[in-house]
Parts: structure tokens; sequence; C-alpha cells
């Protein structure tokens, strides 16, 4: 999928959940490493990661295509855009948008287990594993990967 059809598909969920036209770009950006997607309050554009189609899968792309479009469309139309307002809620789980996005194994350069419960943990940086320990059961961290 290039740009040009990311557009198109965007334009189609903002008719048909939104109700609303896309009038701004829409495109990839292979910078973002953490995030889904970034909407931009200055020019109203979005940035998509890549990954979310290339390790997810197009259900995982569409449903961060309408989280950003409801910040999209409630700032333009001057209602609470931010995550913790309740109009951002209302409307993500009305459209049926990611909450986040999903936890991609390959942005994480290290995973930490729980010796006692099997938790996982996924961390861009090693951390001290006799400072830190497991969040449910307080066991021991075990390096993995």
């Amino acid at each position: 999928m290039n740009n040009r059809e990311l557009l198109e598909l965007t334009r189609k969920i903002s008719n048909s959940y939104f109700n609303r036209e896309f009038k701004h770009e829409i495109k990839f950006n292979s910078r973002l490493r953490t995030t889904g997607g970034r909407y931009f309050l200055s020019n109203h554009n979005i940035d998509i990661n890549p990954r979310m189609l290339t390790e997810g899968d197009m259900d995982t792309l569409i449903g961060v295509i309408k989280h950003e479009l409801c910040h999209y469309h409630l700032h333009i139309n001057g209602y609470g855009h931010q995550h913790r307002d309740k109009d951002f809620k209302i409307l993500l789980k009305k459209v049926g948008g990611l909450r986040y996005a999903p936890t991609l194994k390959t942005s994480y350069k290290n995973i930490y287990v729980c010796q006692n419960c099997g938790k996982k943990y996924y961390r861009q940086r090693k951390i001290n594993t006799s400072k830190y320990v497991c969040s449910h059961c307080h066991g021991k961290l075990k390096l993995i990967e």
C-alpha cells in the first residue's frame, strides 16, 4: 500500500464512519517507532506507522486510522480531541477505533519475563533486574532477549 492508496482508504473511512470529508494529507512515516499514528494540530495532517500494516493486519491499520480521524474531526469541530476528553472516548467507541496501538515486538530490544508468574515486559533499554521486580507478583525478572 502506498500513500495514495492510504489517502483513498482514509477518505472512505471518514465518509462512512464520520459522515464528514477528510480534506488534508495522510502518509506513512517510517520514523514512528512506538506509536501507531500521529495527528498534527498545526496543519491537520496525519502520519501513520507503516508497521501497523506490515507487522499487523488491515484491521489494525483501519483501527489506527479511525483513532487519528477521531482526533482530526473533533479538533476541526472544536470539541475535546485529547485522549483524556470524554468527547474523544465516546466517538472512538462509537466508530470502533483502537484505543491503543498494538505492541509490536520488533520495536523492543529487550524482553524480560517474571520467573514467578511468567508476565512479559518489553523494554527499549536494559533495566537493573536486582532493582526492579514484577508489577503483579513482585517476582524476580529475567532477561530472555
